[in-house]
C-alpha cells in the first residue's frame, strides 16, 4: 500500500505532530508513505530523518488550485494507491480534487469542531471516501451538519507518552524562566488565538494571585494575539507573574514541572496539549467543550469548565492550587488515561483500518 499524505501546516505542532507519528506507524506496519508538504514546512525535516520520503513545494494558500495538479502529477507517476489529506489552508479542497482527478480514493482527517455550511458538506466533503475525526466530538458535528454517518470515523490522536515522563530537574525548570522555588506553576499550551481563551484566564488572576502570591503562568506558543496579550497582562499589572514563553522545541522535558495545565478554550476538537500533559502526570483544567472531555475526566484526572466561565475557571485553579495531594491524585490518573487510551499504536491502527477497509484489503 502506498500512501500521499498531505500536510500544508508550516509549524511542527500538534496536528502536524500527528501526521510525523502516523507516517512512522505506517511504515512499521509495512505501508509505503510519501510526504507532501511547502517548502517552509517544519515537519518535512523529522520525517525525512524517520526515513520516509518528502516532496516540498511552493504553496500559497487557500486559493493555490496548483496543487491539484501537482497531486494527481504524483499519485500518477509514483503509482499512489490512497491520498490523505491532513491540513485544512486549501489543502482539504485541492487534495481531493487532485485525487479525483488521478482517480484514486482520498481520506480527510479533521481536527477542528466548528460547524460546516450544507454547502460545505456536499461538495467538499464529498470529494472524500471516508473523513477521519479525532474525537467523537468533531464526529457528532459533522453528522449534525449532514455529513452521513457511515462517511465518518473516529479515530483520537495520540502521544507518545513516554516523551514527556522524563522533564528536567525542577531546579533547572524555575531557573529557566526566572521562578522563585516555592511556585505554583500554571501553563497554557496553545496558539495564541481568541479562541484559546487566553484572556479568560487573565481575567480571574488577579484575585487568584492575591490568595495564592507564588502561582505564576507561563504561556506556551505563538501567534497573532500575542502583542494583545503582552498589553493585557501590563495593563492587569501582572507582568511580573505571567510570561509569554513564545514556541519550545523541547516542550516534552517541560511540561512535567507545570503543577496545573489550564486550557480554557472556548472550542478545541481534541487538544493534543491535554494528552501531552496528562501522560507527564500534570493536572488539567479544560472547558467542556469539544473533544476536551474526552481527554479530560471531570474529577479524575482534571477538572472541567463551563466555555467562557470565568468564575468557574477562577474556582478551579483556586481548588487545586490549595490542594497538592488533589493534583497528584490526578496527574497520576492522568498518565494511565493517557497510556491506555491515546497510544500511537492505537491511532495508527485506527487510521490503518479505514485505508484497509476503503482499498478492500
Amino acid at each position: 500500500m502506498k500512501v500521499l499524505h498531505i500536510e500544508m501546516g508550516r509549524h511542527l505542532y500538534g496536528g502536524a505532530r500527528q501526521v510525523s507519528y502516523l507516517i512512522d506507524g505506517l511504515k512499521s506496519q509495512g505501508v509505503e508513505n510519501l510526504l507532501l508538504t511547502p517548502k517552509t514546512s517544519a515537519i518535512a525535516e523529522e520525517v525525512r530523518e524517520h526515513g520516509s520520503p518528502v516532496i516540498q513545494i511552493d504553496y500559497r494558500g487557500d486559493l493555490d488550485f496548483r496543487l491539484a495538479f501537482k497531486v494527481k502529477k504524483l499519485v500518477t507517476q509514483l503509482g499512489i494507491d490512497l491520498v490523505h489529506v491532513h491540513s485544512r489552508r486549501g489543502a482539504d479542497v485541492w487534495g481531493g480534487v487532485g485525487a479525483n482527478w488521478a482517480k484514486v480514493p482520498a481520506i480527510l482527517s479533521r481536527r477542528v469542531d466548528n460547524p460546516e455550511s450544507p454547502k460545505s458538506i456536499r461538495y467538499k466533503y464529498g470529494l472524500y471516501a471516508q473523513t477521519i475525526c479525532i474525537s467523537e466530538g468533531i464526529k457528532k458535528v459533522l453528522i449534525e451538519n449532514g455529513l452521513a454517518s457511515d462517511r465518518v470515523t473516529a479515530v483520537r490522536s495520540a502521544f507518545v507518552a513516554k516523551e514527556s515522563q522524563n522533564p528536567i530537574e525542577r531546579s533547572k525548570f524555575l531557573q529557566r524562566f526566572s521562578l522563585p522555588e516555592d511556585a505554583i506553576v500554571v501553563g497554557t499550551v496553545a496558539q495564541l488565538i481568541p479562541r484559546k481563551g487566553h484572556k479568560l484566564l487573565l481575567a480571574c488572576l488577579t484575585e487568584l494571585i492575591s490568595n495564592h502570591p507564588n502561582m505564576r503562568v507561563l504561556f506556551f506558543g505563538e501567534g497573532p494575539e500575542r502583542a494583545s496579550l503582552q498589553q493585557r497582562i501590563e495593563e492587569l499589572g501582572l507582568a511580573n507573574r505571567v510570561q509569554l514563553v513564545g514556541f519550545h522545541s523541547d516542550l516534552n522535558n517541560l511540561i512535567g514541572n507545570l503543577d496545573i495545565l489550564a486550557h480554557p478554550a472556548y472550542m478545541e476538537g481534541l487538544g493534543v496539549s491535554l494528552i501531552q500533559a496528562s501522560a507527564a502526570s500534570v493536572p488539567i483544567i479544560a472547558s467542556n467543550a469539544g473533544g476536551m472531555p474526552e481527554i479530560v475526566r471531570n474529577d479524575e484526572n482534571g477538572i472541567l469548565v463551563p466555555p467562557g466561565d470565568t468564575a468557574a475557571l477562577q474556582k478551579a485553579l483556586d481548588r487545586l492550587a490549595q490542594d497538592p495531594e488533589l493534583r497528584a491524585r490526578f496527574g497520576e490518573t492522568g498518565r494511565n488515561i493517557a497510556e491506555k487510551e491515546f497510544s500511537v499504536d492505537v491511532m495508527v491502527q485506527g487510521n490503518l483500518e479505514v485505508y484497509r477497509s476503503i482499498l478492500g484489503q
